[in-house]
């Protein structure tokens, strides 16, 4: 077999198993349902990745990967900062995006149990949205470290707000809570 057909079938795996896990979570991921539903094999998931904990660990990479990509379509060149975080929560909540949310949230669960098992995920998770939330928390007159309390304070609500989300999908009620807290956010900033 040819390095890039060996590549390109990884790949292929690799994105079929975030969609699995995805769908059925990855704290009893077991191997042999996994290559079932991949029609494929465990010795053949082993051959790729070399253990079940290195695919749990790329799988982890390449659904942080997912979001990062998502958030690279979004424009926020020249809006406000409260409005740059109205649309964050736009895109963070829409519906198709709730699997790999579901998925976020276990693997912080997981992580926070055995920070081990997923090495770098706590750090990267709140680093990761402290520099994505950065574009609405650098307000007139703020430092960097007043800009970072923001940043960290929109971190917990955001949060806070998807696992109700997730949790209720009463999406009217939450959007509405969004938007009320933004308000109490934004004013107290200023």
């Amino acid at each position: 077999m040819s390095r890039t057909a060996d590549e390109a079938r990884r790949r292929e795996l690799l994105e079929r198993a975030v969609d699995y896990v995805c769908r059925h979570g990855l704290a009893e991921l077991s191997l042999r349902p996994l290559a079932k539903a991949l029609k494929s094999s465990p010795r053949v998931l082993l051959y790729y990745f070399g253990s079940k904990e290195n695919l749990v660990v790329e799988i982890v990479r390449r659904g942080r990967a997912r979001q990062q990509a998502m958030m690279a379509t979004v424009k926020l060149a020249g809006l406000a900062p409260k409005t740059v975080a109205r649309t964050l929560w736009r895109e963070w909540s829409k519906p198709e995006w709730e699997p790999l949310t579901q998925l976020s949230f276990e693997i912080y669960a997981l992580a926070l149990r055995d920070a081990s098992r997923f090495p770098g995920y706590l750090e990267g998770s709140i680093h990761g949205w402290l520099a994505a939330l950065e574009v609405c928390t650098m307000l007139p007159g703020y430092t960097r470290r007043q800009a970072e309390a923001l940043g960290t304070l929109l971190i917990a609500g955001f949060r806070g707000f998807l696992l109700d989300l997730l949790a209720t999908h009463e999406r009217a009620r939450i959007n509405r809570a969004v938007d009320l807290w933004l308000e109490f956010v934004y004013d107290a900033a200023e």
